[in-house]
């Protein structure tokens, strides 16, 4: 990988000319690093601006964090997806608060032991909040490092990963290590495109990327295809009473875990209400969605009806538009059927 000695200077000049104004690229701290950072995994930038202004509204610094109650947290992160991000962050907040009297760990290994960090995650807040000279290898500086030294190892290895993690470290400049590092990943994020559109005429690299010397763009980075999602099909149940929805919340542990959620069950004949106890004299279809999880695909048909009474099963409540707005976290999964909620109850 000889080719990324000639990479820290051009790179820092172009970062500086070009790098993005973002709100935690302009106040470093720790906190709002790893905030950002957290938020960014798996997600757009803009996506994450006006999520990162709100949550730093409602919990500003660690120990507020570590005290905010469970369905305010999940309501903050509602729309953002991985929600066990935001309940890492706040078991993460209660590490810092009781192991390191509120004051946020300043070596890797440190930040590296708080839940939900990873290697790229303590990498980052090493280097940008801290100064230290440690690499962060997330998706975009693996794919900017396999171009740029013509690499064809799959980057969804460990080994892989491993390998560039060991390279970028002999060229870390020991003087701008958090700005290296981030104009990798901007790098990645802005030129260095993935899918085989790189911007190669704008990228500072392009004198001594080999695959852009070579013409493989198109063929680097190599990634192993994924296994096919699971598919299953759902039955998504709109129960109303009055001015309220039934909503009911998930187990503590597997996917959306603690959410508010419209109840439903696996499409496979069962009558879900009457397994639940709750008569519903007239339920009619009420529209389709489709999720797509990391490992799994929800297809969904809703039916909606009113129950006859007001009671429900253990852990369920009754919501009604302003506990939906304000309250209950109802994940993007179900997103498909908020018009017919909002039909029934009004916009929230």
């Amino acid at each position: 990988m000889d080719e990324l000695h000639q990479l820290p200077i051009p790179l820092l000049v172009w970062y500086r000319e070009n790098a993005r104004v973002l709100p935690w690229r302009s106040d470093p701290t720790p906190y709002h690093v790893w905030v950002s950072e957290i938020m960014l995994q798996q997600t757009r930038v803009a996506a994450v601006l006006e999520y990162y202004r709100r949550f730093l509204e409602a919990a500003p610094d660690v120990p507020a964090l570590a005290a905010l109650p469970q369905d305010q947290l999940m309501k903050l992160w509602q729309g953002l997806g991985y929600y066990s991000r935001a309940r890492n962050l706040q078991k993460a907040a209660k590490q810092i608060t009781a192991g390191h009297q509120g004051v946020f760990p300043n070596t890797y290994e440190g930040i590296r032991a708080l839940a939900g960090v990873g290697d790229y995650t303590a990498g980052a807040i090493a280097s940008i909040a801290f100064g230290l000279p440690v690499p962060a290898v997330d998706g975009n500086v693996l794919r900017v490092t396999a171009r740029i030294t013509g690499d064809g190892g799959d980057i969804s290895t460990s080994a892989m990963k491993k390998r560039v993690a060991q390279a970028l470290a002999g060229v870390i400049p020991l003087d701008a290590p958090g700005d290296f590092n981030q104009a990798m990943m901007e790098l990645g994020a802005t030129v260095c495109l993935p899918n085989g559109l790189p911007l190669c005429e704008k990228c500072p690299a392009a004198g001594f990327c080999r695959a852009y010397q070579e013409g493989r763009t198109g063929e680097l980075p190599v990634k192993a295809v994924k296994k096919a999602r699971r598919v299953e099909e759902r039955t998504v149940y709109l129960l109303f009473y009055g001015d309220c929805v039934a909503l009911r919340r998930r187990p503590d542990r597997g996917l959306l875990a603690g959410l508010w959620e419209y109840p439903n069950g696996l499409a496979d004949g069962t009558v879900w209400p009457d397994r639940w106890g709750l008569s519903a004299p007239r339920l009619e279809k009420a529209g389709t969605g489709r999720h797509i999880f990391t490992h799994i695909e929800w297809r969904m048909t809703a039916l909606a009806g009113e129950l006859d009474g007001p009671e429900l099963p253990e852990g369920w409540v009754w919501a009604d538009r302003t506990a939906l707005r304000d309250v209950y976290a109802v994940p993007n999964a179900f997103q498909s059927f908020a018009p017919q909620v909002a039909g029934r109850l009004g916009h929230f």
